[in-house]
């Protein structure tokens, strides 16, 4: 089997639906087998990818293990050269999938490896960021890029000048399409399960750059992302708590002690500065639009 694409998915049935059609649809020219990991949909999930899709292999979780934890169970069933985490509010525009493949055949000290990825409306969507650092984490978790949106240290972590027309080794590529070597597993183990949601793909991507191999970013072929479709669902205090846990862990794994507490310091009043944000918001709320 060439290639084996694993899609985690969490409410967002219709979308879905869409990505595993484009992926039939264009995918040709290479052996491949799908895996649905569903954590613990809501909406019907299961039973519309067992109607339309039979082909596919759906897992179902009767908890939602998040991203890390539910990768892993189709990464531990593929039985494939490369393995495809997939998100499912992608959709495929052309033959992706052997796109893939060849340049990573081409490429043979590449690990992991993204494409090109646009919004619906077929603009550019930035996908490669540097490594995360003390400095642009602190603006991030301050929300000065909000007001700053220019400052140094961010737009050196979101490589806001990077050049998407060219194949690059770079430090990381979105979770969203992301293309692994079967051997890397092998070699480096499998995503790190104290991620829930978030910098799972970043750590991956680093101890892949701490390995013999390298992480690529290549335009040889597009594709859709949605972007965020099912933390959408999330209220924005208990988003922020899980990327805070991720980010914390992420200094604990990969940085000083000293920089691990600054990180935990500035996540704790994150959530304080959130907290008073949306009880600000609630009560301007109420104040203006009083139940009749």
């Amino acid at each position: 089997m060439d290639l084996s694409i694993i899609i985690v998915s969490w409410n967002v049935k219709k979308l879905l639906e869409k990505c595993l059609t484009t992926l039939y649809t264009h995918t040709r020219g290479v052996t491949f087998e799908i895996f649905v990991i569903d954590n613990a949909s809501t909406d019907g999930t299961p039973s519309m990818v067992a109607e339309k899709f039979p082909r596919v292999h759906c897992i179902t979780n009767a908890t939602n293990k998040g991203f890390a934890a539910a990768n892993n169970q189709g990464i531990k069933a593929a039985q494939s050269t490369y393995l495809l985490l997939l998100n499912p509010d992608t959709e495929c525009i052309e033959n992706s999938g052997l796109k893939m493949v060849e340049f990573m055949n081409s490429h043979s000290d590449v690990g992991v490896a993204g494409c090109h990825l646009q919004n619906p409306d077929g603009s550019h969507q930035p996908s490669v960021r540097r490594f995360p650092q003390l400095a642009d984490q602190l603006c991030i978790l301050s929300k000065i890029h909000h007001l700053f949106p220019r400052i140094k240290p961010v737009t050196e972590y979101l490589l806001t000048s990077f050049d998407y027309t060219k194949t690059h080794t770079i430090d990381q590529v979105m979770g969203a399409f992301f293309m692994i070597r079967s051997s890397v597993i092998k070699e480096i183990g499998y995503l790190d399960e104290n991620f829930f949601n978030w910098f799972e793909e970043v750590d991956f991507c680093k101890r892949v750059a701490s390995s013999q191999w390298k992480v690529a970013y290549t335009p040889v072929t597009n594709v859709i992302h949605y972007a965020g479709q099912s933390f959408k669902q999330v209220m924005p205090l208990s988003k922020q708590k899980v990327w805070n846990a991720s980010v914390r862990y992420y200094f604990f794994k990969h940085h000083s002690f000293f920089t691990y507490c600054s990180i935990s310091f500035a996540s704790f009043l994150s959530i304080i500065q959130l907290s008073l944000y949306q009880l600000f918001n609630f009560v301007y709320t109420s104040k203006n639009n009083p139940r009749s």
